[in-house]
């Protein structure tokens, strides 16, 4: 691994910002803020003759894999530079690799720009196919003891068969 790599590595998360943390030559730590998921978490190693990108982006889904996987296969088609996978439990992220050669600020920071368009953009879909059960569930224990619903406001349409506004409890959604 070269250290010129290193060097556009740790100048590219400079200048774009981005906290990390260089835990020894070419490997870094990285966080990437979003919107919907609040943090995507990445990794950057270089070896000798690639760096590779890795990033958390779900754990394994409770239910309809099918339907999960058929979105990620097809949303595999529109990125750039990375790919989505699954480990061996199912857990989803994130991956990519490039040649030492190409990696300079310039496509680093593209590559990193769509690792968290993908993650975060793609969050909110990959819950509602993967834990529309488990969303469910927290909606009604959260209005059962009057707890704020402010987190889960993107998945109102779920609460309700034909997609409407749900039934509130007085200082809940509505009311916050």
């Amino acid at each position: 691994m070269s250290t010129d790599v290193d060097a556009v590595i740790a100048a590219t998360l400079d200048a774009a910002e981005l906290d990390y943390d260089r835990r020894r030559e070419g490997v870094y730590f990285v966080t990437l803020p979003g919107a919907k998921k609040l943090q995507t978490n990445c990794w950057l190693i270089a070896r000798e003759h690639s760096l590779s990108v890795e990033a958390f982006v779900c754990r394994r889904p409770d239910e309809a894999h099918e339907a999960v996987y058929r979105f990620l296969l097809r949303r595999n088609a529109k990125l750039y530079g990375v790919h989505y996978t699954i480990d061996e439990v199912g857990d989803i992220y994130l991956v990519g690799r490039l040649g030492l050669a190409t990696v300079t600020e310039s496509e680093l920071d593209t590559v990193l720009g769509q690792v968290l368009e993908a993650a975060d953009g793609d969050f909110n879909t990959l819950l509602e196919l993967g834990f529309a059960t488990s969303i469910r569930r927290e909606w009604d224990w959260r209005v059962s003891r009057g707890e704020s619903l402010a987190n889960l406001r993107a998945f109102e349409h779920l609460v309700r068969p034909d997609g409407g506004p749900a039934d509130h409890t007085p200082g809940s959604l509505t009311s916050e």
